[in-house]
């Protein structure tokens, strides 16, 4: 979800060499907030499962003395889910991707940030979504980047091979691999779609055309849902999260899959048999962010908390660790030369041209996917 449709002004190789650049010949000016250096207590966070690695989290709470209560989450709509229910309250940070910016915008659930407490010119300029996309009714930014990714096929190297260079979202469903994949519900269709596009047996752009109108995703999507239902026995394991994801690569008897980059690059890191990679359809790009719920009660931690993610130092170290990739300018230089290796096997030669960005989801469109999504699952 770098940009919100195809053919933005900035390429996505653009956008992902000044991901992992290292920023060299920019300087920000330095922004040291009172709350780093005199807060307290503690910070609720909603967030996803992986991405508060240990080493962040103690480099947070000994920069700040602050302590972090985490509650770990696998979809967007759990943390939609959850703020519902408790009318906003509960959570001074929560993680929503940039393309759900429709969804949060009519819910009332969240309040912008004070952007002069927030070192902007820290992060990369083409993940700064928030005043382009959530500043809602003009009332200022309602969104951070924090952390960039992939959705793409992982596969156990001792147990599968692509038929080339790169692997495809149809591997998942092939009567070759029957009974050994695995996918995320709704995503796992959305990739079936573009496997079949590729194939010739979905016209070309489908999927993307699906956003446009109620009536063009009931057209495309029927048809994907029938050939997901025929395929369901090839189906191993359905995921939701990043521990899921893992299971099923070293105790579940996948070797195939449609991932995010984070849990199988952290399992080829740690030196198990498993190799992540753009797909020849292109891997689905995501920014998930930061956002200040309406009832956050812990104002200066939630800033010193912004101010740590986007230490440069400390970004580098967590990306070591959950897989991900950082907005922040700089932090690949503390990635390490293990996460430089991952990042090129997993977009290599002209990967980074190929790859899609997810439009934003009208509410319609979020209804509709979620119907889709369960008449596949409970067939």
């Amino acid at each position: 979800m770098i940009s919100f449709k195809k053919g933005a002004s900035a390429t996505r190789r653009d956008f992902l060499k000044t991901a992992a650049a290292a920023g060299a010949g920019l300087s920000m000016p330095a922004i040291v907030s009172s709350s780093v250096l005199a807060s307290s207590g503690e910070i609720n966070i909603m967030m996803w499962s992986d991405y508060l690695p240990e080493s962040f989290v103690n480099g947070f709470t000994d920069k700040t003395g602050i302590k972090i209560n985490f509650t770990g989450i696998g979809s967007n709509e759990e943390i939609i889910n959850k703020l519902k229910a408790t009318n906003g309250e509960g959570f001074d940070i929560v993680s929503p991707t940039v393309n759900r910016n429709l969804l949060w915008a009519e819910l009332g659930l969240l309040q912008p940030f004070d952007m002069s407490k927030v070192a902007l010119d820290k992060v990369n300029p083409s993940m700064a979504l928030g005043e382009t996309h959530w500043n809602f009714d003009g009332k200022g930014v309602f969104w951070l980047p924090h952390i960039w990714g992939t959705e793409g096929i992982a596969w156990r190297t001792d147990a599968f091979v692509p038929g080339g260079e790169f692997p495809s979202y149809y591997d998942v469903w092939d009567e070759a691999n029957a009974g050994k994949t695995m996918g995320r519900g709704h995503s796992m269709l959305l990739g079936l779609g573009l496997g079949l596009e590729g194939r010739g047996e979905l016209e070309p752009g489908s999927m993307w055309a699906a956003y446009e109108s109620p009536e063009k995703m009931d057209e495309v999507w029927t048809k994907v849902v029938e050939a997901a239902i025929a395929k369901k026995p090839n189906i191993k394991l359905i995921w939701n999260d990043a521990d899921t994801q893992k299971n099923g690569l070293l105790n579940e008897g996948v070797i195939v899959g449609q991932t995010w980059d984070g849990p199988p690059l952290a399992l080829k890191t740690a030196g198990e048999p498993v190799m992540y990679r753009a797909p020849k359809e292109g891997a689905m790009a995501w920014v998930d962010g930061l956002a200040m719920p309406t009832g956050a009660k812990n104002i200066d931690q939630i800033y010193a908390f912004i101010e740590t993610a986007y230490d440069a130092k400390l970004a580098g170290e967590a990306i070591k660790t959950h897989g991900y990739n950082s907005p922040v300018i700089g932090a690949a230089e503390y990635g390490g030369e293990i996460y430089a290796k991952n990042f090129a096997d997993a977009y290599p030669g002209e990967a980074l041209d190929s790859l899609n960005a997810w439009p934003a989801e009208a509410p319609w469109y979020s209804e509709k996917r979620t119907e889709y999504t369960n008449k596949f699952l409970s067939a």
